[in-house]
Parts: structure tokens; C-alpha cells; sequence
């Protein structure tokens, strides 16, 4: 396993009693979120919606490096969509995930491989990969 050797950022979040039917607040205040079971009547977004957000927006950040390291400009209507499922197999519970990666007017072939870079290099596919069942698509 790979230490981080320079800390460049550290999210901190206080989640109150009720878990998934509490609510989130960041340290600096500009996460203050409530939290809902996924298919509750409740008000509030839940884990699955909230790695699915992170992810997606690491992993445009992940295809905008590999992009440049190519001198790749990239159109402005990149898009991520992503999917993360809460589901069971057994008793036990488990994550699985989709990235549906949109990047018009660059060939197929590039982005393919925009696409590919950018998983091996993202932290959050870097820290799921080998630990839930992911796809990749580039649609």
C-alpha cells in the first residue's frame, strides 16, 4: 500500500447520530447537508449520491491532466455520469459502479484512452478499483 507523502488537502465532516438519516457539516461549513436512506421519503441526498459526485468530478479533473500532458483541448461539454449501487449478495452489503464518460468532438480512439488514463490515475478509482465492480464507458 502507497503512504501519501505530502498531504495536499484534508476533507473533514461530522455526521450526526442517525447515519444515513442524519445530516453532514463540514469543518468550514460549506458542506451542510442532511442525509436520507436511498428510497426514503427523506429531504436529504445519500452516501451513494455523494461518491458518485466526488468521483464524477475527480475523474474530469483525472481526463483534463491526462488531456494535457497530450496537448488535448478539451470541448466544454465533457460530461461524467455516474452510478453507484447499494445492493446485497448474500447477507452481505455491497457498492458496485458505472462512469458513463462523454467527450465530444474528440475521437474515439483518444478519448478511449483519455478515458482509461484517467481511471489508472484518479484517487478515487485508484482507492475502488479491486474493491467493488466498476465500468467504464465512453458514451
Amino acid at each position: 500500500m502507497t503512504r501519501i507523502e505530502k498531504v495536499l488537502y484534508t476533507g473533514k465532516v461530522h455526521i450526526t447520530s442517525g447515519g444515513r438519516d442524519g445530516a453532514a457539516r463540514s469543518d468550514d461549513g460549506q458542506l451542510d447537508i442532511d442525509l436520507s436512506s436511498p428510497g426514503s421519503k427523506g429531504n436529504g441526498t445519500n452516501p451513494e449520491q455523494l461518491l458518485a459526485a466526488g468521483w464524477s468530478a475527480c475523474f474530469i479533473g483525472a481526463i483534463g491532466l491526462a488531456a494535457g500532458k497530450q496537448k488535448i483541448k478539451l470541448p466544454e461539454d465533457l460530461s461524467v455520469d455516474a452510478e453507484v449501487d447499494l445492493g446485497t449478495a448474500g447477507v452481505e452489503y455491497l457498492l458496485q459502479a458505472r462512469l458513463r464518460v462523454h467527450i465530444p468532438g474528440i475521437e474515439r480512439e483518444v478519448a478511449q484512452a483519455l478515458v482509461d488514463t484517467a481511471h489508472r490515475t484518479c484517487p478515487y478509482s485508484k482507492a475502488l478499483h479491486g474493491n467493488i465492480h466498476i465500468e467504464t464507458e465512453l458514451v
